[in-house]
């Protein structure tokens, strides 16, 4: 009986790697490797255009104060961003909060140091194909996307920063 426990608990285990291969397929999500669509997001506050950043490495970061993984990330990409920023690492992190005052209480409650703008509309990210929270493209100097994650991220890790500094 113990042998026919463990063969099918391996079954499983076999089954549930097949069904996640088969979501992603083995190849790479749409656009990694093209040119990022660019884009102008405005708010109150800031106004910011992909294309003024040419020449650096982008992390595009699409999140909302109310998606508790993209609060959970967020210190990580003001520390990535403060260790990264001398080799040209820029984070642009666009929120899709519609509630202005949610998303300026956050901003001014937290203090993110990092450019943020609020895109209530969502057409950045529409623009993207992102529908979950968080979402972050990597968008090398020359405008091409290189990665993308889905999910929360812990952005100080050497993985990540080392691919980073290699674009």
């Amino acid at each position: 009986m113990r042998r026919f426990t463990n063969l099918l608990a391996v079954l499983v285990s076999c089954a549930g790697l097949l069904a996640l291969s088969a979501c992603y397929g083995g190849t790479r999500p749409p656009r990694i490797g093209s040119n990022a669509p660019d884009f102008t997001v405005q708010d109150a506050q800031t106004k910011v255009t992909l294309s003024q950043f040419r020449g650096q490495v982008v992390v595009l970061n699409f999140w909302a104060t109310w998606c508790p993984p993209c609060v959970e990330e967020m210190p990580s990409l003001v520390e990535m961003q403060r260790i990264m920023k001398a080799k040209g690492v820029t984070v642009v992190a666009v929120s899709i909060d519609v509630n202005e005052n949610a998303y300026l209480k956050f901003v001014k409650d937290h203090a993110p140091n990092l450019l943020t703008v609020r895109d209530p509309e969502q057409k950045t990210p529409n623009l993207y194909g992102t529908h979950g929270w968080p979402e972050t493209f990597i968008i090398d100097r020359n405008g091409v996307m290189r990665r993308k994650f889905i999910g929360p991220v812990d952005w100080t890790e050497p993985d990540i920063t080392d691919f980073l500094s290699k674009l």
